[in-house]
C-alpha cells in the first residue's frame, strides 16, 4: 500500500492513518498480557516512546497488520464504529472474553484534529494497558481468537475495490455489536 505525504493528507486522514497504526500496536499488546501465545513470541518495541510487544512470527504480525490496515478506507470514511479482538472457547466456540475499541473520527471538514491530543490520549492507554487488572489474567493457550470490525452501515462494493474484501455474516451474535 502506498501512502500519501503526510502533507497530502487531510487531518480526518491523519487520525485514521494513527488510529489503525496504534491498533496494530494494542491488539499485540492484548494477545501478549493474554498469555496466548509464548512470550517468547513476541520481542520488545518501543511506540510512541512507550515500550510494547511486537510480534515475532511473521504470520501472526501480517494477520494483525492486513486487518486493521484492511480497515484504513472505511475508518476514514466513518464506517467503522468498533473494532473488537474476542477470544473464543475452543470447545463449543463461545465467546470468554472481548476488547472493544470504539471508534469516531470526525468527519467535517471544519475539525481538525489535533495530532499530539490523540497521540497523548492513544499513548496513554498503551502506558495502562499492562497494569489493567483484567488484562493480568492469562486465558488458556487452546482458546481461538478473532479480529472483528462492526460498521455503521456496509460499504457500497459497487464503488469500492476494498469493500470486496470483507464478508457480511448473517449470524445473530454478530448481528449487535457487544456492549
Amino acid at each position: 500500500m502506498v501512502m500519501e505525504r503526510k502533507e497530502n493528507r487531510s487531518p480526518q486522514d491523519e487520525a485514521a492513518r494513527i488510529l489503525v497504526e496504534f491498533l496494530e500496536v494494542a491488539i499485540t499488546s492484548i494477545l501478549f498480557l493474554k498469555g496466548i501465545y509464548p512470550s517468547g513470541a513476541f520481542e520488545r518495541r518501543r511506540y510512541m516512546n512507550v515500550v510494547v510487544q511486537r510480534a515475532r512470527h511473521p504470520q501472526l504480525r501480517d494477520y494483525i497488520h492486513s486487518a486493521v490496515s484492511g480497515l484504513l478506507p472505511f475508518i476514514q470514511k466513518g464506517l467503522v464504529e468498533r473494532v473488537a479482538v474476542i477470544f473464543f472457547n475452543v470447545d463449543d466456540n463461545i465467546p470468554i472474553e472481548r476488547f472493544i475499541f470504539k471508534l469516531a473520527v470526525n468527519q467535517s471538514y471544519g475539525s481538525k484534529v489535533e495530532e499530539a491530543a490523540l497521540e497523548f490520549s492513544l499513548r496513554s492507554f498503551l502506558i495502562k494497558l499492562p497494569v489493567s487488572e483484567t488484562l493480568t489474567k492469562a486465558l488458556p493457550r487452546d482458546c481461538r481468537w478473532e479480529i472483528t470490525a462492526y460498521f455503521r452501515r456496509l460499504p457500497d462494493a459497487s464503488s469500492s475495490k476494498d469493500a470486496e474484501v470483507w464478508i457480511p455474516t448473517d449470524a445473530k451474535q454478530w448481528q449487535k455489536p457487544p456492549s
